[in-house]
């Protein structure tokens, strides 16, 4: 008797469920062998690969420039709580980082707007739904960065939060996921041993592979999430579009989708063409986009366990700290709300009757204003 259609449809979802599960382990593994290969470089190199982010505003700009290039938020911050994990890059170090992380995630919203150009009253909506992100993002490092740098404010609450949890900084807490994890890291550990003798060169090559898991690992499984999911996240946005349960639900079918596919760029490029049909107005679409901001710290946290240090976890925290004030400071009362709203929309006018200045934007903010930051504090 042939299967039902039912059958056939759930036979593939397990499977894809299972695939998830692995690809999963597989980043968590990648978490571990950069840490691991950190660890293998020595004193003397970590210091001279990491003494450019001991300035705060050098460490801003290294984490919207690193994430510009891997275009994943994701892969950034999961990159630095494995670094801290290793002792090596402090917590005041790597809240900056985490903090230019989620601004340089929103470069490839802002880039997919464009595809809408030649359409002026399209491209207007498509392009301001994309810079709201940019405008939120850009607004709480105003406000919170020179509170972290100059009072630790958001550190020192991520440590009174992760203290009962992890125990203090300078140990070691027993994490199951790292006990998950340590095997296949030894033991690939020995087989790079193999290629590379023991030292610099072995820790080199054994944080490239770990990045590399990091990156497919986190890839592959935001591909597959979004399969997985994806029907539910249509019917998501369309009961968000006819209810009347208003901002809230918008923020958390925000920060649901976004766990769900495991990507923040996923679930606002979603609402960009929804956006660019007037489909979505762009009140609605703000609060989701800060849902997906709350929603994709769930990445770092998970990094965070696999390293067994509480500074790890810490910063993770920190991070999710970090989007829970922006969420606090812009979204409930409606003056401070409308200023990233309104901005988005200036922009958006001024990128339609100068598409020029749009260029200039999105270079400017994203890597040559970083860049040439780095260049004068990291030098």
């Amino acid at each position: 008797m042939a299967a039902s259609p039912t059958k056939r449809r759930e036979r593939p979802a397990a499977a894809r469920l299972v695939l998830v599960l692995a690809l999963l382990y597989l980043f968590l593994v990648g978490v571990g062998l950069l840490e691991a290969g950190i660890n293998q470089l020595g004193g003397d190199v970590q210091e001279r690969l990491f003494a450019r982010v001991a300035n705060p505003l050098a460490g801003l700009f290294v984490g919207v420039l690193a994430t510009v290039l891997v275009q994943s938020s994701s892969v950034t911050s999961s990159a630095i709580v494995g670094m801290v994990g290793t002792g090596i890059v402090g917590v005041p170090e790597a809240v900056p980082m985490i903090m230019g992380a989620n601004l340089g995630t929103t470069v490839t919203n802002t880039l997919a707007s464009l595809g809408h150009v030649r359409h002026g009253p399209e491209f207007r909506r498509a392009f301001a739904a994309a810079t709201v992100h940019d405008m939120f993002n850009l607004l709480s490092i105003a406000v919170l960065f020179p509170i972290e740098v100059t009072t630790r404010a958001v550190s020192r609450l991520a440590t009174v939060v992760t203290e009962p949890l992890v125990g203090t900084g300078g140990t070691t807490f027993r994490s199951p996921i790292r006990e998950a994890v340590r095997g296949p890291v030894h033991w690939l550990e020995s087989v790079l041993d193999n290629v590379i003798p023991t030292g610099a060169g072995l820790g080199v090559l054994m944080v490239g592979v770990g990045i590399g898991f990091i990156f497919i690992g986190l890839a592959s499984l935001t591909r597959n999430m979004r399969v997985l999911v994806a029907d539910r996240i249509e019917r998501s946005i369309n009961r968000l579009l006819t209810g009347r349960s208003g901002t809230l639900l918008a923020l958390l079918a925000g920060v649901v989708i976004t766990i769900a596919v495991q990507s923040s760029t996923i679930t606002t490029a979603v609402m960009i063409p929804l956006a660019a049909a007037g489909i979505l107005r762009l009140e609605v679409l703000y609060p989701m986009t800060l849902g997906a901001n709350l929603g994709t710290t769930i990445t770092a946290l998970l990094a965070s366990l696999a390293t067994g240090r509480p500074e790890s976890v810490i910063v993770a925290v920190s991070h999710l700290i970090f989007n829970v004030a922006g969420v606090l400071l812009f979204l409930p009362v409606r003056r401070l709300r409308r200023i990233p709203i309104a901005g988005a929309e200036r922009i958006a006018e001024v990128a339609v009757r100068r598409p020029a200045l749009m260029a200039v934007y999105v270079a400017g903010t994203f890597v040559v204003l970083p860049l040439a930051g780095l260049l004068v504090v990291g030098g």
